[in-house]
């Protein structure tokens, strides 16, 4: 083992010795696995952190939430003309629904209206996301208040002029949160009462999520806008008791779903029952699919590095070749002079690799600083990758060069360098 271990070490410091006394070759057998492994990991990164954003935004809703609604959120065997046509849910079918659907954990009714530009005093924010929902909305989604209370059940039915507002309506309309409970704010030209603050939670790569939204009651909406505004969204979100089958769950909605619509036995639903879980899938499968295309352009530029380093190693061998008949002259072995080359080699392609990883680092950085709170994410796992990857471009790179070096006759060597 001894003998072994001082055999590594005296080809490592050969290799590294070799890859000193040739900086500009070194240099250029770099720069192909540096861009091969910056292509690939940036694209791994910035995959990971697309997931990870999506995720977040819907981290406060559990993937057994259920959206019943006239559309549906992914491919469908039902004619676009057709699905157009279907009715919009109504509270009265999210009341029955409430009645007749048995192990529900929570159910809300939804409004997705247009923004608006909220008022107090001479102040305004514009482009306010308002979210029009029943009182059970935080038996579904995880809503963290710092100040006040979300609306209750009465305040929820009678549409009470009430509302509670994110973390930067806040900040900008009334310098703080702690200051915006119990002030009365301008919207649709009514007057509502803050009852409460949302928590910070920064924004993303697809908005200010609930920092520059509210939550109103959906009756004080319905009165805004009616029951029959083809520019209103409703939909009904469920989310099932843990313990329940999702199968089971969403073929019983649906069926009571078809009773409350008086549906015939021959008749399509007019509804779509689309569960979160489907919609993750569809995330992981996207980026799943990113990940395999940018894995292929990033393929073309290694195998480029790799060939750059077969190249140089081969010119090396040859530069060397009396000197491997002099070491194999003084009794080094052919393991020896095996190892030397394929250590150089595999180092060249990690150290190309750790450079590719620093560069997508320091970008990942950049990146950050300029889209806010959005964060590109360098895993480790990435990292492990890109240095694994790099080992084995060197490996395979320096195999070849390495065997016809270490099969070199010492005689003819020697003489060959003479």
């Amino acid at each position: 083992m001894v003998i072994y271990l001082r055999v590594l070490k005296e080809s490592f410091n050969f290799a590294i010795s070799a890859l000193i006394n040739n900086k500009l070759r070194t240099f250029l057998s770099l720069l192909g696995v540096t861009i091969g492994i910056f292509s690939i990991i940036a694209v791994l990164a910035a995959v990971d952190s697309l997931k990870k954003d999506i995720n977040d935004s819907f981290s406060s809703l559990d993937n057994s939430t259920i959206f019943l609604c006239r559309f549906s959120f992914g491919p469908t065997e039902v004619p676009q003309w057709k699905w157009e046509q279907f009715p919009d849910v109504t509270y009265d079918e999210y009341l029955k629904v409430k009645k007749m659907m048995p192990d529900i954990k929570g159910i809300s009714y939804q409004l997705n209206v247009q923004r608006e530009t909220v008022k107090y005093d001479d102040r305004s924010i514009e482009n306010v996301e308002m979210i029009a929902v029943t009182h059970e909305q935080t038996n579904i989604e995880d809503v963290k208040l710092s100040h006040g209370r979300f609306f209750n059940e009465a305040e929820s039915t009678r549409g009470a002029t009430v509302i509670v507002i994110g973390d930067e309506i806040a900040q900008s309309l009334f310098d703080g949160a702690e200051y915006a409970i119990g002030k009365k704010i301008r919207v649709y030209g009514r007057k509502l009462t803050v009852i409460g603050t949302m928590e910070k939670e920064g924004s993303g790569l697809f908005g200010d999520g609930k920092d520059v939204a509210t939550f109103l009651p959906v009756n004080f909406m319905r009165k805004i806008y009616g029951d029959n505004n083809k520019g209103v969204f409703p939909f009904i979100l469920i989310k099932p008791e843990a313990e329940v089958d999702n199968e089971e769950f969403v073929a019983l909605l649906s069926s009571k779903m078809r009773i409350i619509r008086g549906l015939k036995p021959d008749d399509i639903d007019d509804f779509f029952i689309n569960q979160l879980q489907g919609f993750s899938d569809a995330i992981d499968n996207m980026t799943g699919t990113m990940n395999k295309i940018g894995g292929v352009i990033s393929l073309f530029s290694l195998l480029v590095g790799g060939f750059g380093i077969a190249n140089i190693m081969f010119v090396s061998v040859k530069e060397r070749t009396n000197l491997i008949g002099i070491q194999k002259s003084l009794g080094a072995k052919n393991k020896f002079i095996l190892l030397q080359f394929l250590f150089e080699a595999m180092i060249l392609a990690i150290i190309g690799g750790m450079i590719g990883l620093f560069l997508v680092f320091i970008g990942s950085l950049i990146a950050s600083s300029m889209t806010g709170d959005f964060q590109f994410v360098l895993s480790p796992w990435n990292i492990f990758i890109g240095t694994v990857i790099s080992a084995v471009i060197g490996l395979i790179s320096g195999i070849v060069p390495a065997i016809s070096a270490s099969r070199l006759n010492p005689v003819d060597a020697i003489r060959t360098g003479m």
